[in-house]
């Protein structure tokens, strides 16, 4: 085990080391002209990345203080391992499982109240938007609603799954991705037993069937060209999507209008470990990425479970349509194995690490298995770096 951790520990120094370098050499770059060349007449695609499950147990907020030096929170160094895939992407969506407190009033699992501080971190790598609408929404009741909706807009990062007033509720939050424009949808299918005041009953999305095809369509009337979905859903540590995830997803990439997809890309949370991929009526799912960064974490038997601090990131390039009213198709799909190093308190790209030496083999080839169970390799699926 010690030498383990020496392995991850020197893993992580080479990969932050990297990680600096990058942004030191960004930043000698000259500035863009005032005046930039047009772009090619044939539009580009764009890549889209997405990733798990973000819970601030203690353990966490106690490195995010430890990193800022004791002042504050600073949560960039734990999400720096994640940088080199997210910034890259034009479009980087993660999932902010808990809303936020105030004022110094905090607190971990159950009834999570993190610190804003986290909004401003994850822009600082690179995310540009996040779903929140997950089983701890309510945790701080409408109060923490607002007050994380707040806290991402001050700093640009977008959000979708929770609203502050009805009419956010009913507006779909679309993003700019490269040429295209990504309408993001966000679903949970409970709030443990927290349910909003009578009179602001569309403070958090549920899942509903209906509901969501007619927003995605929506959504394209409103001038997304592209429509993801993000579901917190699913069995919490099977690693195996249930028959109600199963159903669910093949409902929705059944969805169609004018022979088009109403959704475009599905990507699941909920579960605490990673679960598969898979194509279905043609549309990529993903049903359950695992957790980005939680503490220690305790399965159903009450033990300690390394599972609950794996996850992927989920990579998928799109194409433009090659006709007018077509879809945008995803030429490539791609999975990055990640870990949350508990003692370190940071985020690992595990193909990274492995390639400095750190024995976590086992780990990726863990994570891969999983992710491959349902036969995706054969739709074009590829573990990326």
């Amino acid at each position: 085990m010690i030498a383990r951790r020496r392995q991850v520990a020197l893993a992580l120094t080479v990969l932050l080391a990297a990680a600096a370098a990058c942004q030191a050499e960004a930043r000698k770059k000259p500035p863009a002209p005032a005046h930039p060349a047009p772009a090619p007449a044939a539009a580009r695609g764009f890549t889209l990345v997405a990733s798990g499950d973000i819970l601030q147990h203690n353990s966490v907020l106690e490195r995010a203080v430890f990193d800022a030096g004791g002042v504050g929170y600073d949560f960039r160094p734990m999400l720096a391992g994640a940088q080199p895939v997210v910034a890259r992407a034009d479009l980087a969506l993660c999932h902010m499982e808990t809303a936020y407190g105030a004022d110094g009033d905090y607190a971990g699992y159950p009834a999570f109240k993190p610190p804003p501080e986290i909004a401003p971190s994850l822009v600082a790598v690179g995310y540009h938007g996040c779903s929140t609408a997950s089983n701890h929404a309510l945790d701080g009741g409408t109060g923490g609603v607002a007050r994380t909706l707040d806290a991402m807009d001050r700093v640009g990062l977008r959000h979708s799954g929770t609203a502050r007033t009805e009419d956010e509720s009913r507006t779909a939050t679309i993003l700019e991705a490269g040429p295209a424009r990504v309408a993001h949808l966000s679903y949970t299918s409970d709030t443990n037993g927290f349910a909003p005041p009578d009179e602001q009953p569309w403070a958090v999305n549920l899942i509903d069937e209906g509901r969501i095809i007619a927003d995605a369509r929506a959504a394209r009337q409103q001038g997304a060209d592209v429509v993801v979905v993000s579901l917190h859903w699913g069995t919490e540590w099977q690693d195996d999507p249930d028959d109600r995830q199963l159903a669910l997803a093949k409902r929705l990439t059944a969805a169609r209008t004018a022979g088009r997809p109403d959704l475009d890309l599905i990507v699941g949370t909920h579960a605490h470990v990673p679960q598969a991929y898979e194509k279905i009526n043609g549309t990529w799912v993903v049903y359950g990425m695992g957790d980005q960064i939680a503490g220690e974490m305790y399965n159903r038997q009450g033990l300690q479970d390394p599972r609950g601090n794996q996850s992927t990131l989920a990579r998928f390039t799109f194409a433009p349509p090659a006709r007018t009213g077509a879809r945008w198709e995803v030429t490539r799909a791609e999975f990055i194995p990640q870990m949350y190093d508990l003692d370190a308190g940071r985020v690992i790209n595990l193909n990274a690490a492995i390639a400095v030496g750190a024995e976590l083999t086992t780990v990726r080839d863990r994570i891969r298995n999983v992710v491959l169970s349902r036969g995706a390799a054969k739709d074009g699926l590829t573990m990326g770096e």
